[in-house]
C-alpha cells in the first residue's frame, strides 16, 4: 500500500521543534508519528539550505517547498525510460528494477536521468494505470495457466463441443482446442496438447478446481488425484491449483478466456462443424491471428513475448508422449494374478496376498510394488481369461502350464485303457479342458496312494456306472468297492427276517 506524501505543515512541525525546541530526533518522531530516517531528512535539508527556525517562521508552506526541496528537473531534461519495455522485462526470471535502471543509465551516459528512488516511482504510477491482470509479475517460463470457456460450439450431430484455453504467465501467449467434454481426460490431454503446441514445460500449471482433477479441493492444501500426479511426474512439472472462490489466483487465464471468447468464439458462433477436428481446424488460424495481434499498452505481441520471454525459459519436452492412466489398488490372488476389469494378469509369486498398485492405459497394464513395476502386460479385454508369464510363477505352477489334454490322456493310457477313456471324459466334458486339469492332477495322487491297479478298476467301474468326476473314483477308491468282483455282486441273497417279504411276494 503507498504511503501518503507528508505535508509541507508537518515539515514545518519537524523543523520548529529540532531548531526551536531543540528536541531529540527520536523524541520528534514519536510526537510526529513519523520514522527517524524522515526528520533526519528534513532536517538535513534545512541545514543545506542554511535555513533556521526565524527564518523558516517567516515563510509560508510554498516558498518554504521552493526554499527546502529542490525543483523537479524537467522532463525535456531527463531520459525518461521506456516504461512498457520495463515492465515487460521484468517478467524475465531473475530481472530486478535495479538492474534496469543501471542498464537506462548507462545508455544515456550523456544525459541526466532519474535517481533509482524516481525510476521505481515512476514505474509503480505506470504499472497502476495497467489492467488488474497485467499488474501481476509472472516469471518466464514460471506458470501455465489453463481452463474452459465458458460458452460452447455446436457439431451437426446436436452435440456440443468444450473449448480448452491456456495462457503463459508472462507472455500471455494463448492456446486453445475443442473438446468432447470437460472430464479429466479431457483435461489433461488439453493440457499435453498445449505443452506440445508451446514446444516445452512450464514449473507450475494451475487450473482451476475441477471435481475432474481435484481430489481435496483446500485453500490450503489441495490434492490432485494419482493420474493428475502421474502427469505432473511425466513432465517434471507441477499442478497448483488455484484458491477455491479466488478467481485473482488465474486472472491470466480469466482474461485469454474472454479474448478467446470475443476474437474465436464469436466469430464461429454460427458455423456448424462436422467433428472436433473441423472446429480445431477453424480455431488454428484466427488462434494463430491473435497471438500476434500487438498490445494496447505494450510494444510487442503475445508471439514476440514468447519468442523472447518464455520459450527461452520452458523445460523440454519428454521423449515420450503422456498416454492417459487409471490407478487402482489390486490384491494379488492365491493363483499369483491380479484382477481388472475381469482379466486376470500375473505377478511374482512372492507377492501373493499384498496389495498391489495397478497403473492402467488404453494398451499396458503396468503393476507397481511401492513405486517400483513388478510387472507389466498388454492390456486384454476378455473377461475370465488369463494373461500369464510363466517367470511369475511357482515351479508347480509352472509345470501346470506345460499340461497338455494330449499329454494327460496320453498319461491314463499308460496306466490303463479305462483311465484313459476316463481321463478324455474329464476333459472334454468341461466347457474349456483346462477346467479338467485339476481333476486330471487329483487322479494322478490317486495312482500314488492306491497304485496303478486299483485306479485302473475304479475307472473301469465309473465308466460303467455312467459317471465322470473325480469324486466319484476317489469315493470307489475309499469305500474299496474297486475290489468287488462283480459275480461276488450277482450270488447276493437277502437274508431271511420276518420284516423282508422276498422276491415272491411281489409275484
Amino acid at each position: 500500500m503507498p504511503v501518503a506524501r507528508i505535508t509541507m505543515r508537518k515539515i514545518k512541525d519537524v523543523l520548529r521543534l529540532k531548531l526551536d525546541t531543540q528536541l531529540s530526533h527520536e523524541r520528534i518522531a514519536a510526537s510526529l508519528g513519523l520514522s527517524k530516517g524522515v526528520v533526519t531528512k528534513y532536517v538535513t535539508l534545512a541545514s543545506a539550505a542554511q535555513l533556521d527556525w526565524p527564518t523558516i517562521q517567516g515563510l509560508d508552506e510554498a516558498d518554504l517547498q521552493r526554499r527546502l526541496l529542490p525543483a523537479p528537473a524537467k522532463h525535456s531534461d531527463v531520459a525518461l525510460p521506456d516504461y512498457g519495455y520495463v515492465h515487460q522485462e521484468l517478467r524475465r526470471k531473475g530481472m530486478t528494477l535495479m538492474l534496469l535502471w543501471e542498464e537506462h543509465a548507462a545508455q544515456h551516459p550523456e544525459q541526466r536521468t532519474h535517481k533509482y528512488s524516481q525510476f521505481c516511482e515512476h514505474y509503480r504510477q505506470y504499472a497502476r494505470t495497467l489492467k488488474r491482470s497485467m499488474r501481476q509479475t509472472h516469471r518466464a517460463g514460471e506458470k501455465l495457466f489453463v481452463d474452459f470457456a465458458g460458452p460452447t460450439l455446436g457439431l451437426n450431430n446436436g452435440d456440443r463441443v468444450h473449448i480448452f484455453v491456456a495462457s503463459l504467465g508472462a507472455s500471455s501467449y494463448t492456446f486453445a482446442c475443442a473438446t468432447p467434454r470437460e472430464s479429466m481426460m479431457d483435461w489433461l490431454n488439453s493440457i499435453s496438447f498445449a505443452l506440445r503446441f508451446y514446444g516445452g514445460v512450464p514449473q507450475l500449471i494451475v487450473p482451476d478446481n475441477p471435481r475432474a482433477m481435484i481430489s481435496a479441493p483446500d485453500r490450503y492444501e489441495p490434492g490432485t488425484n494419482e493420474t493428475v500426479a502421474d502427469f505432473a511426474r511425466h513432465y517434471s512439472t507441477s499442478v497448483l491449483p488455484a484458491r477455491p472462490y479466488h478467481p485473482q489466483d488465474k486472472g491470466k487465464v480469466e482474461s485469454a478466456v474472454q479474448v478467446v471468447e470475443r476474437w474465436i468464439m464469436m466469430r464461429l458462433r454460427n458455423t456448424r462443424f462436422n467433428s472436433i477436428d473441423d472446429v480445431n481446424d477453424s480455431i488454428r488460424p484466427l488462434l494463430d491471428r491473435l497471438n500476434n495481434k500487438n498490445f494496447q499498452k505494450m510494444p510487442g505481441t503475445r508471439a514476440s513475448c514468447f519468442t523472447q520471454i518464455d520459450a527461452p525459459a520452458l523445460q523440454p519436452l519428454p521423449a515420450q508422449l503422456w498416454e492417459f492412466a487409471v490407478f487402482k489398488l489390486v490384491r494379488v490372488h492365491i493363483d499369483q494374478h491380479i484382477d481388472f476389469e475381469g482379466h486376470r494378469y500375473s505377478v511374482p509369486q512372492a507377492l501373493v496376498s499384498q496389495q498391489l498398485e495397478a497403473r492402467v492405459t488404453a494398451h499396458a497394464v503396468e503393476v507397481l510394488h511401492r513405486g517400483q513395476r513388478v510387472a507389466c502386460h498388454a492390456r486384454n479385454m476378455q473377461k475370465g481369461g488369463y494373461t500369464t508369464v510363466a517367470e511369475h510363477l511357482s515351479a508347480a505352477h509352472r509345470a501346470h502350464m506345460e499340461w497338455t489334454p494330449e499329454r494327460l490322456i496320453h498319461w491314463g493310457e499308460t496306466i490303463g485303457v479305462a483311465t484313459g477313456r476316463f481321463v478324455s471324459k474329464l476333459l472334454h466334458m468341461r466347457r474349456h479342458p483346462e477346467h479338467g486339469y485339476r481333476a486330471c492332477l487329483g487322479l494322478f495322487s490317486l495312482a500314488k496312494r492306491y497304485g496303478k491297479t486299483r485306479l485302473e478298476a475304479a475307472c473301469l467301474l465309473a465308466l460303467e456306472l455312467g459317471v465322470t468326476k473325480y469324486s466319484h473314483v476317489r469315493d470307489i477308491l475309499a469305500n474299496n468297492r474297486d475290489q468287488v468282483s462283480q459275480q461276488d455282486a450277482t450270488q447276493w441273497t437277502s437274508p431271511e427276517h420276518e420284516h423282508v417279504r422276498g422276491p415272491s411276494y411281489y409275484q
